[in-house]
């Protein structure tokens, strides 16, 4: 099987009054079809690593294709319709838009590719009803539990059938209860032609996923792949 996303050679440094090396010469391969989980102490480069991934940020070196097709990272306006397009992203802290409604959150994210409210509210809809919870569409991010908002966010970054699905910590906030409900909604979502990443503290749920990536200190130490 070919590898639809590989990372070769990654290292990724911050300057601040030193150079700190936050991502140390890491290799690695993911394929569609299969969810893999990212576990490692805080600090060790995991939400880095999603960064770079969601090419949100670049590596200091190394290089990630797509497949078989290298990044360019001075491409910036294609690497956004990319990601756009292709990647859908769930963060701990949902990033819901605050003075938008849940409708308009999911809905808001199918209008950045195609301008067709239309469509994108009958899409968002339609996904709200799936994650039940079309009761709560005209309520804001500040009147939804914290299970209710990451649901929507996990809506939103599905709206545009991505290719890849990346969460960091997304139940990190939640209470054990809640975070099995929000997991299992991000289990459904695995398909032959989709490939799911997701970092987590939780041993429980790393051991869900198909393959587990364990880092220390920049680096992918041992996995069960």
């Amino acid at each position: 099987m070919n590898s639809f996303l590989e990372l070769k050679k990654i290292s990724k440094s911050f300057k601040t009054e030193k150079t700190v090396k936050v991502l140390k010469n890491l290799s690695q391969k993911f394929d569609k079809g299969k969810s893999y989980s990212i576990m490692g102490p805080s600090g060790s480069g995991k939400s880095t690593l999603l960064n770079l991934i969601s090419l949100i940020d670049r590596p200091s070196s190394g290089s990630i294709n797509f497949d078989k097709i290298q990044v360019n990272f001075n491409e910036s306006e294609k690497n956004d319709v990319y990601r756009s397009k292709k990647i859908g992203i769930i963060y701990q802290q949902n990033n819901l838009l605050p003075d938008f409604t849940a409708l308009e959150n999911i809905y808001l994210a199918s209008l950045a590719i195609n301008d067709n409210k239309e469509l994108a509210l009958f899409k968002a809809e339609k996904l709200l009803k799936k994650i039940g919870l079309l009761n709560r569409a005209n309520h804001f991010p500040s009147q939804l539990s914290g299970g209710e908002a990451q649901r929507i966010a996990l809506a939103r970054a599905i709206i545009n059938d991505p290719e890849i699905i990346l969460a960091d910590e997304p139940t990190g906030s939640l209470d054990m209860e809640t975070a099995k409900d929000i997991f299992e909604l991000l289990k459904k979502q695995k398909r032959p032609d989709r490939l799911i990443i997701f970092a987590t503290h939780n041993r429980f749920f790393a051991n869900k996923a198909d393959c587990l990536l364990e880092m220390i200190d920049g680096s992918i130490k041992s996995s069960n792949d």
